[in-house]
């Protein structure tokens, strides 16, 4: 028999701007033994409400279920399944690399091919910012591997519809 495949799906879920919300939607994953990869949350355009953008993995069963015990929540006005529809997403990351007066043209080079931002300057590092899909962030992170990452932080997945 097959099982189902494993995935990545992006929910997002607008609520009330009101304290405890983050702690439910939290205690429904956790509470049913789901986990989730990335998670941002912040106020939108109305400071009455805020958007929660979260990444889980689970096969198709499983999402169904996320989405429909996050519509049972007080204070969850919307969830909308991504997989159903066509979105933007973003992501920032601030990384810090290591670098020496040989390396840093060459991170710099790389830094501007992806469109990213030198942060900050130190004699032996350089912080990065970097904006974009989780493919194009992946792949600025793999190539700063090879220079050494010192530290590095995610924002996590951000994402709207395109209708």
């Amino acid at each position: 028999m097959r099982t189902p495949p494993i995935m990545r799906h992006t929910i997002s879920v607008l609520v009330e701007n009101k304290f405890g919300v983050l702690t439910r939607v939290a205690g429904m994953f956790s509470g049913r033994g789901y986990n989730i990869d990335s998670l941002n949350v912040a106020p939108t355009h109305d400071p009455k409400l805020s958007r929660m953008t979260l990444v889980a993995r689970g096969d198709a069963a499983t999402v169904e279920q996320i989405v429909k015990q996050l519509q049972k929540l007080i204070n969850v006005i919307e969830v909308t399944d991504f997989r159903d529809y066509e979105y933007v997403d973003r992501e920032l990351v601030l990384v810090k690399v290591k670098v020496s007066g040989k390396s840093r043209s060459e991170v710099m080079q790389i830094t501007d091919i992806f469109r990213a931002k030198i942060a900050d300057v130190q004699p032996k590092s350089m912080t990065i910012e970097v904006t974009g899909n989780e493919n194009k962030v992946t792949k600025f992170i793999e190539l700063m591997e090879n220079f050494g990452v010192i530290e590095l932080t995610r924002t996590g997945k951000v994402a709207l519809p395109r209708t």
